[in-house]
Formats: structure tokens, C-alpha cells, sequence
């Protein structure tokens, strides 16, 4: 081997090391969970609304006052606020993000029926319970991992369940997690329909195109009070960050730049958890389907609204939602290169794509833009606009 060829080799070694070296690791995954088949890799990104670090301890009071979470670690307590699933074709074709409404009242393996986002932090809470009535068994930290790991594996099974598509890989993002992927980036462009302010996440913003710094990007993707669709309307900002988090890692470079790359997970680590068979830089050099045309997103289907056990809940249809995943798959697969936008009122594509499924409608929770989430209109670079 030449000395050239040993030196590129080790320094790709070290650059693998250090940047994959740094991450928290899980075994929530486990074996159970069917994997892809064709080479195609899907990816469970789950966020939670935690005001604790990802070994149960407070965030410091600074940061919270940062991201105008509150003063208290209880607050959010470990729901999943974020829960989206990632395919990346093996292809090339665009990748497709689907996100699930946090307030989906589904069946919980072992726990019952109750909103999605709540399988962690019930799954967590059983765990630690079972741990300490049993005795002799670990406390402190050690407990909280042991309940960490039962509450990953508790959303990800909920999630599949729901869904019926594999699962190869999962991130698990803390609450601080978007504030510092906004601030390694330098800041995030969106576009809002009209001016809004909300006492509870802290958003106060005029309409139109503007770069959020930080703690704007938190209060932007949590904010849910005084949007027309509630909820959905913050699911729909949680996929225009992620849009602007993709422009902005492809148009600076970023995918490409290994050096900046690294430079970017390296501020990041802190908040992050993922399981112990993901290889990040792997995914990378699979990012074609990430970089040629922009992420397809929607929103899984709901039949209605309801009240269950004294809250307010999501019905949702299971054969629907995973009729739904067909649809949203095969289409990605049949439009190579950007795909067309999908307007928020049921545009051609999405009619055709609901009559190919058998589905008499989708609901409005599934009204995307290739770009970026619900939206009333399209800047001229490309930003969709939502509420």
C-alpha cells in the first residue's frame, strides 16, 4: 500500500471514529422490528419534549430560559412531540418523511390504548416501577437508562405497529437538540403565512421569509396555541425546519464537506441518541436521494377528532394510515428529481396518487409540499409558507 493511500486511509479511520465515536448509543432496537430488504434505509427520528439531558439530569436554568421551556424539568415530561419516519430509497429516488400526529390514539403493545407520543414515557415509567418493586436492581442513572431503553423500544414498536414498515435505524433528539442544530447551521430559513405570537413557546413572528437563530427555531417547531389546525399545524413546522435544516445542509455544501460535516455532528452529539448499528456517514454517501431533490413530506391521515379518557385525541384507521404509506413510497420511487408539490387543498398528484390507493380521500393532515409541510403558497426559492 502506497503511503498516499495509508494516509487517506487513516485519515479516514480517525474521521469515522471521531465522528461516530461521540454518539450515544441504544439497543432499543433490537431484533424484533422488521428491517429493509432492498437496501432502502428507514429512520425513526423521535423528539422528545423533555426539559432533562439524555441521562435524566435538568438542563441548566440557562438553557431553558434559551429556549423558553419553562423552569421546571417536569414539564414535557417524556412524550414523543416528534415522531417521523425517514425512507431513503436505495435508488436514488427522493427520500420521503412521514410524520405522525403526536395525538394518535392507537393500541400500545402492553399498555393499552393512548396518544402515541405517550408510549415512551409510559413504557419509561412501567420499567423504572418494575425495576425498584423487584428490588436489588440499579438506581440512579443506571435506572433512568433502564427506562430510556423501554421507552425507545415502546415508540418504536408503536410506530411500527401503526405503520407496518420497517424500521432499520433510530435518532432520538432531546429538546435542545434543534436549538443547536439551528445554531451549528448558522441559522434556518422559513416562511410563515401570517405574523404570529404565542405567550407559551415563545414565537413572535411577521409573515414571510425570515432566518431563525436558535432559540427562534425551538419556539418556531413548538408553538401550537393560536394556529389554525393546532397540532398539525406544529407537525407541519416541524417539517419545514427539517426542510430548511436539508436546503441548508445542500445548498452550503454541507452533505458533501465531510470536514464541515463532522464539524456539524460534533455540535450536535450531546443531543442525540441512536441505535448501535447506525453508521451515520454511511447514510451520507446515500445522500443523493437527500440532495437532488428536496424531501417529500406528509402527514399521516386522521379519521377525526374525539375525546378519550378526558383528553383530546386523533382517530385514526390503521388500514388507511398504511394504505397511505404505500401511496407515499411508491410515489417517490415514480417521480425521480424534485418532485411536484402537493397543494393543501388535494392537488392532481395527490387525487391521483388517493385513486391508485383505493381511498376514497386523505384527510387534510396529509396536504404537503416536496419542500416542506402545508402551505398557502411557494416562495420563489423554493420555501414553502405555513401557518
Amino acid at each position: 500500500m502506497s503511503m498516499s493511500v495509508l494516509l487517506v486511509s487513516l485519515t479516514g479511520a480517525w474521521l469515522r471514529a471521531a465522528v461516530l465515536g461521540g454518539f450515544q448509543r441504544s439497543a432499543a432496537l433490537g431484533g424484533t422490528i422488521p428491517k429493509s430488504h432492498d437496501g432502502s434505509v428507514d429512520i425513526l427520528l423521535m423528539g422528545l419534549d423533555s426539559r432533562r439531558d439524555d441521562q435524566g439530569h435538568d438542563l441548566p436554568a440557562a438553557m431553558l430560559d434559551k429556549l423558553h421551556a419553562g423552569s421546571s424539568s417536569d414539564v414535557g415530561g417524556y412524550n414523543t412531540n416528534t415522531l417521523i419516519l425517514l425512507h431513503v430509497p436505495a435508488d436514488g429516488s427522493p427520500a420521503t418523511a412521514v410524520s405522525v400526529p403526536r395525538d394518535d390514539w392507537v393500541s400500545i403493545p402492553n399498555l393499552g390504548w393512548h396518544k402515541i407520543k405517550e408510549a415512551y414515557g409510559r413504557a419509561k415509567a412501567a420499567k423504572e416501577s418494575a425495576l425498584v418493586k423487584a428490588g436489588d436492581g440499579p438506581a440512579g442513572d443506571a435506572l433512568e437508562a433502564a427506562g430510556r431503553e423501554a421507552g425507545r423500544a415502546s415508540a418504536i414498536a408503536a410506530v411500527q405497529g401503526l405503520l407496518n414498515v420497517p424500521i432499520d435505524h433510530f435518532a432520538e433528539v432531546n429538546l435542545a437538540g434543534f436549538y443547536d442544530v439551528a445554531v451549528a447551521l448558522g441559522g434556518v430559513t422559513v416562511c410563515l403565512n401570517k405574523a404570529v405570537q404565542d405567550d407559551y413557546s415563545g414565537a413572535d413572528f411577521p409573515a414571510g421569509v425570515q432566518t431563525l437563530d436558535g432559540s427562534k427555531a425551538l419556539a418556531f417547531v413548538r408553538q401550537r396555541h393560536g394556529l389554525p389546525g393546532g397540532d398539525l399545524d406544529r407537525t407541519r413546522r416541524q417539517q419545514a425546519f427539517l426542510s430548511a435544516v436539508q436546503r441548508k445542509l445542500s445548498d452550503d455544501g454541507v452533505l458533501s464537506d465531510i470536514g464541515r460535516l463532522s464539524g456539524l455532528i460534533g455540535a450536535v452529539k450531546r443531543d442525540v441518541v441512536v441505535d448501535d448499528s447506525f453508521d451515520v456517514l454511511s447514510l451520507i454517501s446515500k445522500a443523493g436521494s437527500l440532495k437532488a431533490g428536496r424531501i417529500q413530506f406528509h402527514t399521516l391521515p386522521i379519521d377525526g377528532f374525539a375525546t378519550r379518557d378526558g383528553e383530546d385525541v386523533n382517530l385514526v384507521d390503521p388500514a388507511k394510515v398504511q394504505a397511505a404509506m404505500k401511496v407515499y413510497y411508491s410515489d417517490a420511487k415514480a417521480r425521480p428529481g424534485k418532485a411536484a408539490a402537493v397543494s393543501g387543498s388535494g392537488g392532481e398528484a395527490r387525487q391521483a396518487s388517493v385513486a391508485r390507493a383505493g381511498l376514497a380521500s386523505l384527510p387534510q393532515s396529509d396536504a404537503t409540499t416536496s419542500d416542506g409541510a402545508s402551505s398557502d403558497g411557494t416562495t420563489e426559492d423554493g420555501i414553502a409558507c405555513v401557518n
